[in-house]
């Protein structure tokens, strides 16, 4: 009893750290990635491209997700602080808020890939399929579709008394409960197909771009095998290795949350003592952290692959320091 005790014990310590520590750090971080992307994608030379305003909204969703979903949890976990429970608004809320941005933002890295294979392709018809007309229509029609779909959670979440006393804001326990969580499953594993094949189908038509400009550089007449001119620029081929980035580390992460789903489901029936359950809890607020990691981190995967946007980075840090010094 004594280790069971010591380990029930070591994990929940563990837990605490890692809200109390971990989370605020991913907080910051994730704060100022999303704030500095939105910045740099909205300047002159990078906004009138489609791509450009798939990343702003992306790094929208990732500053509302940020707040509707880490803060709360820092607070609950790290501090013992849950306004949730003593309003059924913010309740519902919340966890609106955090289904429907948790979504919105792999949505909107899909879009964005689908525009970097419009772009990258060797057929001129094709490439001029990626217009700004389109990426907002994309947007405005997908993010209603998705606000209208999630409606649910503002209906089918309350205020739980887990046990004496102690209240926690949470989905409808029963057959809600259940389609939520395959509704997770679904939607993780959706996420991560999509992502790994636009991905690597924008890494081919790269790759073709550049074979084709290979054989255009070794040709007097300028023309390619098979009637091919175009050459993809330094900053499609940037933009879609940003993309390619972003998206390998959401599909890692949505990965690990995606599996976790499909144990609780698998052993939702099985009697587990409070030691495994313990471990088990321990391991869902860690998928959730782990999760978050992805919404908090592309400015600084951006930062590492593609060198226009570090100018662009330096550009948006000098005007800012410029407008502090008058």
């Amino acid at each position: 009893m004594s280790s069971s005790a010591d380990v029930i014990a070591t994990i929940k310590l563990a837990q605490l750290y890692l809200y109390q520590v971990g989370s605020v750090i991913l907080l910051f971080i994730g704060t100022l990635s999303s704030i500095l992307s939105m910045a740099v994608f909205s300047q002159k030379n990078l906004r009138k491209n489609p791509c450009s305003i798939y990343l702003i909204a992306y790094n929208v969703a990732n500053l509302v997700y940020i707040y509707a979903t880490i803060l709360p949890l820092t607070l609950k976990v790290g501090f013992n602080v849950d306004y949730t429970i003593y309003y059924l608004g913010l309740c519902h809320l919340r966890f609106y808020a955090a289904i429907l941005f948790n979504c919105l933002s792999p949505f909107y890295l899909i879009l964005a890939s689908i525009d970097r294979i419009l772009v990258t392709s060797r057929n001129v018809h094709t490439r001029q399929r990626s217009t700004r007309r389109l990426a907002y229509l994309c947007l405005i029609i997908g993010t209603l579709f998705w606000a209208i779909f999630h409606c649910h959670a503002l209906i089918f979440t309350e205020i739980i008394e887990q046990s004496p006393n102690y209240f926690i804001c949470y989905y409808q326990p029963g057959a809600y409960l259940v389609f939520f969580s395959y509704y997770a499953i679904i939607k993780e594993i959706t996420a991560f197909s999509l992502l790994t094949i636009f991905g690597l189908w924008s890494v081919r038509n790269v790759r073709n771009a550049l074979r084709a400009r290979v054989i255009v550089n070794e040709s007097n007449n300028g023309t390619t095998v098979g009637g091919a001119s175009h050459s993809t620029s330094s900053k499609d081929r940037q933009l879609a290795l940003m993309l390619l980035l972003d998206a390998t580390i959401y599909v890692l992460f949505s990965f690990v949350y995606a599996s976790f789903l499909m144990y609780q489901q698998i052993t939702q029936d099985v009697v587990k003592s409070s030691e495994r359950t313990t471990i088990e809890n321990f391991v869902s607020v860690l998928c959730i952290f782990m999760i978050s990691i992805p919404f908090c981190v592309t400015l600084y995967t951006n930062l590492l692959v593609s060198q226009t946007f570090r100018i662009e980075v330096k550009k948006v840090l000098s005007c800012r320091r410029f407008f502090l010094m008058h």
